[in-house]
């Protein structure tokens, strides 16, 4: 391929991506009764006991809306609850050849770091792990939009932070912070947008996606003695603020404060995406910090 013909490839991708977008059905309309709070009981994953296996806990957000509820704090009936990401969907920001080497349970197994799913057909994986996941991404995505309706939003589940457009890890799967901001950036017309993730553990997938990309800026508050180690994609962090392990409630507020105010000069975003890891508490078997208990 020529070079001179580059630009036009660019330009046709870029106007597929904007297709997708536009015809994808994970916006809609919420009605204002609905809180915006996004949840689905799909989201929650039990695979024959095997997700246990694994240190992350992968039904604790049907846990957060129960307690909520049993205390009073949330109606369900309030609850929103999102589309699944389909295909054309994910391929806003993932290729087919990431996509199709989903079909491979194997490789599903060394993404969420669960071997015995390896031995499982694929049928079995995509229902009880990937499907899952992708209703988690359709609750990022439309997180957006309703943060722009109502000011704010949550998304119970979600926050990959360890997928990037090509490659998965890390018990993420699919990459729902790229894609959210991508169809912010096409359907809410909107240009700058903070990343804040203060998730333990470096934010890698999503460094890896905006590397060359000025609109998003990305102020990442993580352990760098834990997963994953990604030197490489440290570099495009425009905001690191490591917390080694060990690291107390009053140490880990004062920088993260300190952290704020930086990135509120530095930068105006009209988007703000907040990734809120547990792992920061203490007693956390991942984060291996003191936080709050």
């Amino acid at each position: 391929m020529s070079s001179s013909s580059s630009p036009s490839v660019t330009t046709d991708a870029e106007t597929l991506k904007r297709n997708r977008i536009l015809s994808s059905k994970l916006y809609f309309d919420i009605p204002i009764f609905k809180l915006p709070l996004i949840y689905s009981p799909d989201y929650d994953i039990s695979f024959l006991g095997i997700e246990k296996l694994h240190p992350f806990d992968s039904s604790k957000w049907g846990r957060i809306c129960q307690f909520l509820s049993s205390e009073g704090f949330l109606d369900k009936n309030c609850i929103v609850e999102p589309l699944e990401a389909s295909k054309e969907d994910l391929l806003v920001v993932h290729s087919e050849s990431y996509l199709k080497s989903l079909q491979s349970s194997p490789n599903v197994s060394i993404i969420i770091e669960v071997p015995p799913v390896a031995l499982f057909p694929n049928c079995l994986v995509q229902r009880k792990v990937l499907y899952p996941f992708r209703k988690q991404v359709g609750g990022t995505i439309l997180a957006a939009k309703l943060a722009k309706e109502r000011g704010w939003a949550i998304n119970v589940g979600g926050g990959f932070h360890h997928c990037s457009a090509d490659e998965g890890g890390g018990f993420c799967a699919y990459a729902d912070i790229s894609l959210c901001i991508h169809y912010a950036f096409v359907q809410l017309n909107i240009s700058r947008v903070m990343i804040i993730d203060l998730d333990a553990h470096q934010g890698n997938g999503h460094e890896k996606d905006f590397s060359s990309d000025s609109r998003v800026y990305i102020l990442d508050m993580f352990n760098p003695g834990i997963y994953p180690r990604d030197y490489e994609a440290r570099r495009f962090i425009d905001q690191k603020v490591e917390v080694v392990s060990g690291t107390t409630t009053n140490e880990y507020l004062k920088k993260l404060d300190e952290a704020l105010e930086v990135a509120g000069h530095t930068f105006d975003p009209e988007l703000v995406i907040y990734n809120a890891g547990t792992d920061i508490l203490e007693g956390d078997p991942l984060g291996m910090l003191k936080g709050v208990t």
